[in-house]
Parts: C-alpha cells; sequence; structure tokens
C-alpha cells in the first residue's frame, strides 16, 4: 500500500527531527568534550604552578644559611654549622668591631668562633666603659662572611651575627669571657655596609656608663 502524500510528509518531518536531535546531542558531546579538556587542562596548569612556587621556596630555602651554634662546656669555643643539611660551609671570615683593633679571624673545614680571638680587647673595652659589672648575658656584634656549597652550588652569605657571652671575675685571674651562643641579625649586601652596623651596635652598646 503506497504512502498518501501526508504520510510521506509526516515521515520527512519526523526524519528531519531525528537529524535536529542527533545535532544537539553531537553539540552537546562537543561542549562536554570541550569543558573536560578545560578542567583537565587548568588542573594541570594549577598543579605546575604549585609545583613550580613549591619547587621555588625549597630552593630558596636550601641557599638561606642560618648558622648554629654549639659551645664546649667551657665556653671558649664556638663550633659553628649550617642547620640546614643540604649546605656545607667552605669557610668562614669574622669581623669584629672596629674599636677592638682586631685583624678578621679566617676559618676553612674547622668552622668555630675563639674566644681568645678577641678575649683581650673585650675585657679592656668593657673596662674602659665600666660595663664589667653588667648583669645577664652580653652581645659582641660581629660581622661573618660564609662561603658554602647547597645542594652541590657556591654560595656566599654576609650577614651581622651577635655572640652571647657571660663574664666571670676573681682576684687573681681577672675577667674571664664565657661564649654562650650566637645568633643572627640581619644580612647585609657588603663586607663595608656589615662593618659600620656592626661599628654602630658596639659604639651604642659599649657608651661609657656614668
Amino acid at each position: 500500500m503506497s504512502e498518501t502524500p501526508t504520510e510521506r510528509a509526516e515521515a520527512a518531518r519526523v526524519r528531519r527531527r531525528l537529524l535536529n536531535l542527533g545535532e544537539v546531542v553531537a553539540l552537546l558531546a562537543v561542549v562536554i568534550s570541550g569543558l573536560t579538556f578545560w578542567n583537565s587542562y587548568r588542573e594541570r596548569t594549577n598543579a605546575e604552578a604549585q609545583h613550580a612556587e613549591e619547587s621555588a621556596q625549597s630552593a630558596k630555602k636550601a641557599t638561606l644559611m642560618i648558622l648554629k651554634a654549639t659551645p664546649d662546656k667551657e665556653g671558649r669555643t664556638l663550633t659553628l654549622a649550617p642547620r640546614a643539611e643540604e649546605q656545607a660551609i667552605q669557610s668562614q671570615t669574622i669581623r669584629f668591631p672596629s674599636k677592638l683593633g682586631l685583624s678578621p679571624a679566617e676559618t676553612s673545614s674547622d668552622t668555630r668562633i675563639e674566644k681568645n680571638w678577641f678575649e683581650s680587647a673585650l675585657v679592656s673595652a668593657r673596662k674602659a666603659a665600666n660595663a664589667e659589672d653588667s648583669p645577664g648575658d652580653a652581645r659582641l656584634p660581629v660581622l661573618i662572611e660564609t662561603h658554602y656549597l647547597a645542594d652541590g652550588d657556591p654560595h656566599v652569605d654576609l650577614a651581622i651575627y651577635e655572640i652571647g657571652y657571660a663574664t666571670s671575675h676573681s682576684f687573681l685571674g681577672g675577667t674571664d669571657i664565657h661564649m654562650r651562643g650566637l645568633s643572627r641579625t640581619e644580612a647585609v649586601a657588603n663586607s663595608n655596609a656589615g662593618q659600620k652596623k656592626i661599628d654602630a651596635l658596639w659604639a651604642t652598646r659599649m657608651a661609657p656608663k656614668k
């Protein structure tokens, strides 16, 4: 039985609707695929940015030199070492306030501070400033230049530290210095600027007391 013109027209309309529905489904598939790709791209980009930031922070942390000091029982020597395990000190130069009239102390693998490098000059300066009987621990500003390796790469750190020390007195032995530890104050751009800063700190600390 042949189709009537009305039936043929209706069948054509159904086919057009099916084609339109197929186009919509295809378009939705393209949109969903695009959104999935965008989300994946954004997650990957965010992960890469986070990884780069973490790597930069780790590198900065690895190259920041913070010294720790371990005094011996008598307070005669401070043994110096980096706090970060990735660092290895190669050499150091310790500079003292100019008023003490001391030459810089140089060390290599055995990095340390010894009180006999500055004790006599420090005791004389404290006596001149009438500071011999000041209570509590005192502080001596120093400039420390450290050449070190961080993950195998060479670096230089220039910073002001303060040596914490106490004094004791005896009738025959005079004044004795006992080193307690070391604290970092600030980094400096160059040795001239650092020297001026420790000289200013020293002048303030050793201002003659009335």
